[in-house]
């Protein structure tokens, strides 16, 4: 195993399998890091983010508290109430220590920063199952396990087995940090309940690299509450047998886990010997398909706008083709210093697989911010049908499609998914939605 500059376990046999490389993408305290997204003095504080919570008030439950929340015992799930004993309420910046930030959900505003994230794992893998708003799993067995190279001995070529997979998970973590200002902990393995096990065991901001061989090693110390499909529940009952660890249950006889616990009981001995066949599959169709991509630093250059616009609908087009999904809103995002979200889209008569009218289209929207110094561009497409027919527009007039326009506030929440209640600051308006899928 490799935690990025940790060492490595040593190599056992690959009953797991050699050629598939999962990795699992976990985004650290993700409610959390969306606030001090657009909250930058709330970095390094603890912060509590409340599921049900308003601002002053105590009712409600934790959503997600920050690692500096979790130092004063404050855990998800935790009545605010209660929380509010642990770690009470900041009032104002001459609060002594020991108290802390409390924050409403805002989800539109969490799924607007998701969609970000989830552009880029799209971009750097064919196949990706999103399993929730902060989590997914990418198949990369395009990038392969990297098995040393040329001239270089046995041992040697043995022990740099993983280099690819843990350079494509590196490149992949700054990358969200650089483009979005989030951290992911992100774990590689051959199999995705390895991989999920392996994105948690370093958090936050975690790199492990389980590679094939190594994965029953790897689990044997860890805790039966580790394994994916062990809840509380589970875990006290297998204790109750004996059964303490991954290691633990790997030597137990299936047949005794069966009896206990049905077909489930097999399940979980494969897992706890490194075996999980499933592949990485997408859960169903998805509802936009969005690029973008930062400045490095804000400009206002008018070219320089438009020709990254080019290449993302391009970027955007392409994926939608290959995918086979028609689209009828096509959709530009503009991200504005400090980190104001806007964004704009157009609704078409029909559903097309037209590249060079996504490329128009989000020139066009992109003309209101012409003169606007920009950090960040981005296009979408959306209202996605797949297998279905293209409509024939004919010689394209604006005119014939249905404006649709919205912007975030100042505090950067953008809108939500077409059929979400929007924010405060993108409310919808008479004639206008705001979209924030991307």
């Amino acid at each position: 195993m490799s935690t990025g500059d940790g060492p490595r376990l040593p190599g056992a046999p690959a009953e797991e399998g050699t050629d598939r490389v999962v990795c699992h993408v976990d985004m650290d305290c993700f409610y959390a890091a969306c606030e001090r997204l657009r909250e930058p003095g709330l970095e390094g504080e603890p912060l509590v983010v409340g599921m049900g919570y308003e601002a002053g008030e105590s009712h409600g439950a934790v959503a997600t508290a920050s690692y500096e929340a979790r130092e004063f015992g404050v855990e998800s799930a935790m009545p605010i109430s209660e929380a509010l004993d642990l770690l009470p309420r900041r009032a104002n910046a001459d609060d002594p220590a020991g108290t802390g930030h409390y924050r409403p959900v805002d989800i539109d505003y969490y799924e607007s920063v998701a969609a970000d994230v989830k552009s880029i794992l799209h971009d750097a893998a064919g196949t990706v199952r999103e399993v929730s708003i902060d989590e997914a799993y990418l198949d990369v067995a395009a990038v392969g396990w990297g098995d040393g190279a040329g001239e270089r001995g046995a041992a040697e070529a043995e022990d740099d087995r993983g280099v690819a997979a843990a350079s494509f998970a590196a490149d992949l973590k700054r990358r969200i940090e650089s483009a979005v200002g989030v951290v992911a902990s992100v774990g590689v393995a051959p199999n995705m309940s390895a991989a999920k096990i392996a994105s948690d065991h370093d958090k936050p901001d975690g790199l492990v690299v389980v590679r094939p061989g190594e994965v029953r090693e790897f689990l044997a110390p860890l805790g039966v509450e580790a394994l994916h499909g062990v809840g509380p529940v589970t875990a006290r009952e297998l204790r109750g047998m004996g059964v303490e660890t991954a290691g633990d249950l790997a030597a137990t006889d299936p047949t005794t886990l069966a009896d206990r616990f049905g077909e489930r009981g097999r399940t979980l001995h494969e897992r706890a010997n490194g075996r999980d066949d499933r592949p990485v599959e997408p859960q169903g169709d998805p509802k936009s398909l969005s690029n973008e991509s930062a400045f490095v630093e804000a400009t206002a250059d008018r070219e320089r706008k438009r020709r990254k616009v080019r290449d993302l609908a391009a970027s955007v087009a392409e994926r939608a083709r290959s995918r086979g999904a028609l689209y009828k809103t096509i959709g530009v995002k503009v991200v504005t210093p400090p980190f104001d979200v806007n964004t704009r889209a157009r609704s078409l008569p029909g559903p097309v697989d037209d590249p060079d009218l996504v490329e128009r289209v989000a020139l066009e929207l992109l003309a209101e911010f012409a003169d606007e110094r920009v950090r960040k561009l981005g296009v979408r497409v959306s209202n996605l049908e797949f297998g279905g027919e293209q409509a024939k527009l004919g010689t394209y007039d604006e005119g014939s499609t249905t404006p649709t326009d919205g912007a975030a506030g100042s505090d950067g929440a953008a809108g939500s998914d077409e059929g979400h209640a929007e924010g405060e600051a993108g409310r919808s308006r008479r004639g206008q939605t705001t979209f924030g899928d991307f």
